[in-house]
């Protein structure tokens, strides 16, 4: 074998043995490492955010403000800082474990994984969308459909299946993430009868906290026309160290 052949040989050898790369050093994830990634990068290794919720409904709105803390997929919290009604209100997750301090009545509560599926705060979203008991890396099986354009952004389309061991009402959900920055554009949530329930579609791209990231949240219940709800990032700071202790039930009652 002349020198030349014997290093194209070569060559080709280092590129079919490095399955997680491709000839142009592009990373070839699974469906599961992109919606890992797509998640990484909202969340970071933490975060903290200052956010506005407004619901909307054919005859009224509503509108809250809430501070949020997250580390990882094991802590995250939240305090609600207006309306004056719901002011002090928090809810926190560790590890599994998710409790809501009441602060009018003085009362810590442990909810259920049942009460994980219901209204949060009488908004569209559950229980499990805003506090995330359920992780969608680890409590999923993913599936890759192919590829499809959101808002003119190439997009990788993935199903997300619960695993039987997950305590989640969704029989699966479908999310859209666009293959350049990675951010998640779109999702749809499916009930176990196979029936859209929720549409959820995320825009308004911003860099925020030195990340770009999507700055406005909508969730859409299809059968309750003119019904959603609308999270904005106002502001977010990522990677700044959390200690653990943080996420404790005694520094519920403790945050202003």
């Amino acid at each position: 074998m002349k020198k030349s052949q014997f290093l194209k040989f070569i060559i080709c050898i280092i590129i079919f043995t490095m399955p997680l790369t491709t000839a142009f050093g592009q990373q070839d994830l699974s469906a599961k490492g992109i919606v890992k990634k797509a998640e990484d990068n909202m969340r970071g290794k933490t975060s903290q955010a200052d956010i506005t919720i407004k619901i909307i409904r054919p005859t009224w709105r509503r509108e809250m403000n809430m501070k949020t803390w997250s580390k990882g997929d094991d802590y995250s919290l939240i305090m609600i800082t207006a309306p004056a009604k719901e002011k002090g209100i928090v809810f926190l997750k560790r590890i599994k474990e998710v409790w809501n301090w009441i602060p009018s009545i003085e009362r810590t509560i442990k909810l259920p994984p049942s009460m994980m599926s219901q209204s949060w705060m009488g908004t569209d979203f559950t229980n499990d969308d805003l506090v995330k008991e359920a992780s969608s890396v680890v409590d999923y099986n993913h599936k890759h459909l192919g590829n499809e354009a959101i808002s003119g952004k190439d997009c990788y389309k993935i199903e997300m299946i619960p695993k039987p061991s997950a305590a989640i009402i969704w029989e699966k959900v479908i999310v859209w993430i666009d293959t350049t920055d990675f951010l998640q554009l779109k999702a749809e949530f499916y009930d176990e009868d196979g029936a859209l329930v929720n549409i959820m579609n995320s825009t308004t791209i911003k860099e925020i906290g030195g990340r770009k990231i999507t700055s406005k949240i909508e969730m859409f219940p299809v059968d309750k026309e003119g019904n959603s709800t609308v999270i904005i990032y106002n502001d977010i700071i990522f990677d700044t160290p959390i200690n653990d202790n943080f996420f404790t039930t005694r520094n519920m009652k403790q945050l202003k």
